[in-house]
């Protein structure tokens, strides 16, 4: 004998079930039973306040210098200029790889390129200089 708890329409029972082989008669027990109490959850303990994480400085321009920086968290895709470089208004100067897509970083003006600061395959946050014009 196999017992089940079957709910309908918000009522609970307690079913008892054989397995019937060949022609036994069917003995039917059905036992009403009120639906199990949940309690609820007791309230979690209050965690302490970790202490502020003090975050690295992003790395800055020499004085006097432009400079490109990361408009949002990812990584880099592609990396298109190099120290150097004449770069005019317009043109793309790295592949910035953010949520599953590719977003191009522009030159906002025309310029000289003095030194790239991110590799192709680094992580880097918002803020983050990527490029340094002359």
């Amino acid at each position: 004998m196999k017992k089940y708890l079957i709910t309908v329409n918000g009522v609970t029972y307690e079913v008892m079930a054989e397995e019937v082989r060949g022609n036994q008669p069917v003995i039917q027990q059905i036992i009403q039973q009120p639906a199990p109490v949940v309690q609820p959850a007791p309230a979690p303990a209050p965690t302490p306040t970790p202490a502020p994480v003090v975050k690295e400085a992003p790395k800055t321009a020499p004085t006097g210098g432009k400079q490109i920086t990361s408009p949002m968290p990812g990584s880099i895709f592609k990396v298109n200029v190099k120290p150097g470089d004449s770069v005019k208004r317009g043109d793309v100067v790295i592949i910035l790889e953010a949520m599953k897509m590719e977003n191009e970083i522009f030159a906002a003006d025309d310029a000289v390129v003095a030194s790239v600061e991110v590799n192709e395959g680094a992580t880097v946050n918002t803020g983050d200089v990527l490029v340094i014009f002359e």
